[in-house]
């Protein structure tokens, strides 16, 4: 799915060489999944071993922790509805998403913040899925943040203070 849509977009932003794309595959591979999953399945693993284990053990229960590979699933199970606004979606309201205006900023980081809202509520839903952790609200506060920057960038755009998602990272991956 990533390789077809980072190929899509490398297309639609006329990447000239095959070898170009190529690169853009590799680092939306390496970057957006992998090296965002291995960042996130880390520090969730390390927040929930260290700071939501239940105190409640008996004698008769073995001592139970969270397993890299298990936080590394739940940000892939977070990570398709991410991927499907993001890349999919976003691709198809290119022309729309990349303009200059209000309307531009508002649908691009209603998708950002639907998106990593999304990402954050479903890796809630993992940790919370095992009995050995609790008050896993915890990795629910991130989207108080994402709320946070959405508003501020939709109130500041009169102000100048409005930054539009899909430009900045079509700026990063695309104009150098």
């Amino acid at each position: 799915m990533i390789i077809a849509s980072s190929v899509a977009y490398g297309f639609a932003f006329r990447i000239a060489s095959f070898s170009a794309i190529l690169g853009f595959v590799t680092k939306s591979i390496l970057i957006h999944w992998l090296g965002f999953g291995v960042v996130m399945a880390s520090v969730g693993r390390l927040i929930a071993n260290q700071h939501l284990m239940t105190t409640e053990r008996s004698s008769s229960h073995v001592k139970q922790n969270v397993e890299w590979l298990y936080a590394f699933d739940v940000h892939c199970n977070a990570f398709v509805p991410l991927f499907v606004l993001l890349y999919g979606v976003q691709f198809f309201l290119l022309p729309l998403v990349l303009g200059t205006s209000l309307l531009s900023l508002g649908i691009s980081n209603t998708l950002f913040a639907i998106a990593f809202g999304w990402y954050f509520y479903i890796t809630h839903l993992g940790y919370r899925a095992l009995p050995f952790l609790s008050n896993t609200e915890v990795f629910l506060f991130p989207i108080a943040a994402v709320l946070a920057i959405y508003v501020i960038n939709l109130v500041g755009y009169p102000f100048g203070l409005g930054c539009n998602a899909s430009r900045v990272i079509a700026y990063i991956y695309f104009e150098n």
